[in-house]
């Protein structure tokens, strides 16, 4: 076996070595045909950074390498000959990131659009951000059907001593889904415009259920995803009203397990229906689920522990909460409004 000094001579005998100097000129002469051949990439890469240093030698180098890129053809040559090592999938001409999207919202009259994010929708705990700064709590307003009916007066009663008004706005048989006894659209605004609230407590669904009229003036029963889409964007108009641009915050409840199984087929359509109705407001409205307190599990109960004690919180409808249960809920929401109010 020959040792490592003989096979080396072998190899400079019959091979040419190289000079650091030639390895130099190699690089440059490969990074002088990478600006002709990727000039104009590189200034498209440079304007993708974020603005700091590193953008602006990238920039400085592949601006003028680009603008030497566009008078020679040698861009456009490189991609067909090595097109086949990574062929590029034919792409659509429309629907990229870098293209602005349609103004309007879906169903405005603008074919395809995608109704836009905005910051809004985004409740600043929910992303890590920096919550909201606390607001003084001058003026509450509970509304809705019979369910706040009881649970008005006793906010009332906790919060007048710390100088909060409650506006007690309840209309009794009414409903979202219907609106021969009123018109929540157009309530909403009267209470907005009359009371202009700080925040809003809206409590609701007791007499839900009735057909809904869509855009065709067609009537959709309940309670399947069309009729859930016509009740959600009805709830989703009166958050909006509500919220005021931002100014007012909106606490909506979700509806307590009922007892009547034809009654909770309701409730849980309307339940769904404001989750996705309150999407795009999720830093000015939120919605408290009442279940997990009252309806413990999803299921119907007419007593739960307070204080170690099982109490009825039920009314014998099966729909309503009584005393004990709106005094409970009272209390559950001032602990709520403490977490974005001064009182």
């Amino acid at each position: 076996m020959a040792d490592d000094d003989a096979l080396m001579d072998r190899f400079e005998k019959n091979s040419q070595r190289f000079r650091a100097r030639d390895a130099i000129i190699t690089v440059f002469v490969a990074a002088f045909v990478l600006v002709l051949i990727q000039g104009r990439s590189m200034k498209h890469t440079g304007e993708q950074l974020s603005p700091g240093w590193q953008r602006d030698v990238v920039l400085a180098v592949a601006k003028p390498s680009g603008w030497v890129g566009k008078l020679l053809p040698l861009h456009h040559a490189a991609h067909e000959l090595t097109a086949g090592l990574s062929p590029d999938q034919e792409l659509a001409k429309t629907g990229g990131f870098d293209q602005a999207p349609p103004a309007g919202a879906a169903g405005a009259g603008v074919a395809n659009a995608v109704p836009l994010v905005t910051p809004d929708a985004f409740n600043p705990a929910s992303i890590g951000a920096k919550p909201d700064p606390k607001l003084p709590l001058k003026t509450l307003v509970v509304a809705g059907d019979s369910l706040s009916q009881l649970l008005a007066p006793a906010l009332g009663r906790a919060l007048a001593p710390k100088g909060v008004k409650v506006v007690q706005d309840f209309k009794l048989g009414s409903g979202i889904s219907k609106t021969d006894l009123v018109d929540w659209g157009r309530l909403a605004v009267t209470e907005k415009q009359k009371d202009k609230p700080d925040a809003v407590i809206m409590f609701m669904g007791a007499n839900e259920g009735f057909p809904m009229k869509n855009a065709a003036g067609k009537d959709v029963p309940c309670c399947g995803a069309d009729w859930a889409a016509i009740y959600a964007n009805r709830a989703r108009q009166m958050m909006n009203t509500y919220r005021a641009g931002g100014k007012t915050h909106v606490y909506w409840l979700t509806i307590p397990a009922q007892q009547r199984s034809a009654r909770q087929a309701i409730a849980k359509v309307v339940n769904e229906a404001l989750r996705v109705a309150a999407a795009p407001y999720g830093r000015q409205v939120t919605i408290f689920d009442t279940i997990p307190t009252f309806s413990p599990g999803g299921k119907y109960q007419a007593a739960i522990p307070i204080g170690g004690k099982d109490t009825i919180i039920r009314q014998p409808d099966g729909i309503h909460l009584n005393d004990a249960g709106a005094n409970l809920l009272s209390q559950i929401m001032v602990k709520q409004l403490q977490t974005g109010f001064t009182f």
